[in-house]
């Protein structure tokens, strides 16, 4: 079982669902960028050969009992980084786009700065790689609707490379959105008076498997965000709103 090795231990994590392609060159990537540090696949029922790849690399592997979708397999691997007592943790996709050389910069970044969250961004200084026309306007979109909440600009408000301390894994293993929860998490980070920074990172075309994100399910993925973020803000501006003896108090 994987364990911290002292003060500032680092877990990365990677969640997957049929990556068998991908998966194995994901993890050695990993182990050369961040040598010693353990890989935590996070298998959210793939029925391929993901889980038997992924341990023949040296990760260890958490199979989930039940398919969660992203955001359960993030919070499920939050909680036990959380549990089992480490300090950082990273999320990588298991689909080879991220940069594992970026590791030791997002790293440094949150121990640095002491925020809680750290973004690696395919949008700062630069504009994206091959991003599609659709993609980009969501982004933009995202980014317009995330800015006045967050008071500063997110450039790359659904990148999955991502960086968290403590202080966010314990908020994040207790409640963390299920779906699609990259936008849904900042948020989050929000109501608590928490910080992030974004740092430039790479991201590679995807030489295995295909995405799962269809024209259908990018209109609902947009729709559900959305809607997702405005009863996250509608939440905590109501909770702000009621006395501190509560309602008539």
């Amino acid at each position: 079982m994987i364990r911290p090795k002292g003060p500032g231990s680092l877990l990365v994590i990677v969640p997957a669902l049929n990556e068998e392609g991908a998966i194995a060159g994901v993890i050695r990537a990993i182990n050369s960028s961040v040598p010693g540090v353990p890989v935590l696949v996070i298998d959210d029922g793939s029925v391929d050969g993901t889980v038997f790849q992924a341990r023949a690399a040296g990760a260890e592997v958490l199979s989930l009992p039940h398919h969660l979708g992203l955001g359960g397999s993030v919070q499920a691997g939050y909680k036990l980084a959380y549990e089992l007592g480490f300090d950082y943790v990273i999320r990588i996709d298991g689909d080879g786009q991220h940069d594992a050389r970026d590791i030791p910069r997002v790293l440094e970044k949150l121990m640095t700065s002491g925020c809680e969250m750290v973004i690696g961004s395919r949008f700062v200084f630069h504009h994206g790689c091959g991003t599609s026309a659709a993609r980009s306007a969501g982004i933009n979109l995202f980014r317009l609707v995330l800015r006045p909440i967050l008071g500063k600009t997110v450039h790359d408000p659904t990148s999955g490379f991502v960086g968290v301390n403590r202080r966010a894994l314990d908020v994040f293993g207790r409640s963390f959105p299920l779906e699609y929860p990259e936008i849904e998490a900042l948020v989050v980070l929000q109501r608590r008076r928490f910080r992030f920074e974004e740092i430039p990172c790479k991201m590679r075309p995807r030489t295995t498997g295909r995405s799962s994100i269809t024209p259908l399910k990018s209109f609902y993925y947009l729709t559900h965000v959305l809607l997702g973020v405005f009863v996250n803000v509608l939440k905590y501006d109501g909770r702000r709103r009621v006395p501190p003896d509560g309602p008539g108090g």
